[in-house]
């Protein structure tokens, strides 16, 4: 690994951990992340690898932070900056980053944190993604189908909501850990997606493969902290039967294979059986929601690598009950494909002509889904044009390789 790699590694695995230290003692989110930002820079720049990367980065932020407060608020307000970040309360980087809570992670812990109720479902879950995982706007634009300077709005005025709102940034007691669950789940599922749309992982901002370990790990720890909130466990089995099918996403000239295409031999049928105890265990709750229903069209589709089979009307089935337990246009869109494979391309296609399309105009998913089920029924030139399309709103290169193969062979 080159120094830069390095260092740039050691700069991803300490950012919660740094973000979170420097946000507690600050008070201040927005500092914190502009701070340790150009800690980080000052880091590669210096091209010297620390043997405790996280302590030098806090201790970098830390004065870059004292200094900024003080440009800012003048000679007052940097003596309240100076006592508070004070050499004789400062600390190793190892005591302060390992606080005496329930949650045994930086980085889960400051999700709990920002995942605050005074802030709009989405917004937490978008200040989330770019603060804790690190995520660039437009990536996190993407998921929420809306545009880059919307996201960015959105994510300011979170950062802002918690700086009036006076928002501690310190875990609730666990009694109140319920009311942020829904937030923390949306987080790990939408980090997730994000790692998971680019097979290749070629997007230089974002180390993929690393990031979905990194939130199969926070899933399964969740899920560890609250076995008796079913839809944690669910949320655990859906990341982790996806996580099961990494090493077959991709054939050797570097294509993505679609799942009923891949070689179940290159699956991890342990993380399967492992996601089907979690979801056995969430069933005895009796309590029914998204994130078990998703994990169960997961379990249903890795069926096909114990008996060869894929069961696309159950399938379906559990996408009507999914449209019922989480209505929306990307629902609907995976309910139509599953239609089409279980009853024809024409029922597919009347299933997806009843989704508003303008709600779906610039989603790939769209466009391919729809070639998929005109070329079924014949409709060879309009599957073309659906094809061009989908390669017109720039996929990443494995998923690129995958549509310009489509469209050679029609």
């Amino acid at each position: 690994m080159s120094k830069t790699a390095q260092l740039a590694s050691g700069i991803a695995d300490a950012r919660p951990r740094v973000i979170a230290a420097l946000a507690a003692q600050l008070r201040d989110l927005e500092l914190a992340e502009d701070v340790f930002a150009d800690a980080a820079e000052a880091l590669l720049a210096s091209e010297t690898v620390p043997d405790r990367p996280a302590a030098w980065l806090f201790t970098a932020a830390k004065r870059k932070a004292i200094d900024a407060i003080r440009r800012r608020e003048a000679e007052t307000r940097a003596a309240d900056a100076d006592r508070l970040l004070s050499d004789d309360k400062e600390r190793q980087m190892g005591e302060i980053i390992q606080l005496p809570d329930p949650i045994p992670d930086e980085r889960l812990r400051l999700m709990f944190i920002c995942c605050h109720p005074a802030i709009a479902l989405e917004a937490r879950v978008a200040l989330s993604l770019k603060v804790i995982c690190g995520l660039p706007v437009p990536e996190i634009a993407k998921v929420f189908l809306t545009g880059e300077a919307t996201m960015f709005q959105r994510i300011t005025r979170s950062k802002r909501k918690v700086a009036e709102a006076g928002i501690a940034f310190e875990l609730p007691p666990r009694r109140h850990w319920g009311e942020r669950l829904d937030a923390v789940l949306l987080t790990l599922e939408l980090a997730y997606t994000i790692a998971y749309q680019d097979a290749a992982g070629t997007r230089a901002e974002i180390d993929d493969g690393a990031l979905g370990e990194e939130v199969a790990r926070l899933a399964r720890m969740v899920a560890e902290l609250l076995p008796q909130e079913p839809e944690a466990l669910g949320l655990a089995a859906l990341v982790l039967l996806a996580q099961s099918r990494a090493n077959s996403r991709l054939d050797e000239s570097g294509a993505m294979v679609p799942l009923s295409q891949q070689d179940v031999k290159r699956w991890d049928l342990a993380q399967v059986s492992e996601a089907r105890g979690l979801l056995d265990a969430a069933a005895k709750f009796g309590k029914t929601g998204p994130y078990q229903v998703m994990a169960a069209i997961q379990l249903t589709h890795a069926r096909h690598g114990f008996d060869g089979e894929t069961d696309w009307g159950a399938i379906a089935q559990l996408y009507d009950a999914l449209l019922v337990l989480r209505p929306g246009p990307m629902v609907a869109l995976n309910r139509a494909v599953a239609i089409g494979k279980a009853d024809g391309g024409a029922a597919g296609l009347l299933a997806l002509e009843a989704i508003e399309a303008k709600h779906l105009a610039n989603v790939r998913p769209y466009h391919i889904a729809r070639a998929e089920l005109l070329a079924e029924t014949g409709k060879i030139e309009a599957a073309k044009a659906a094809l061009i399309e989908a390669l017109a709103l720039d996929p990443p290169s494995a998923e690129r390789l995958f549509l310009e193969a489509k469209l050679a062979a029609l």
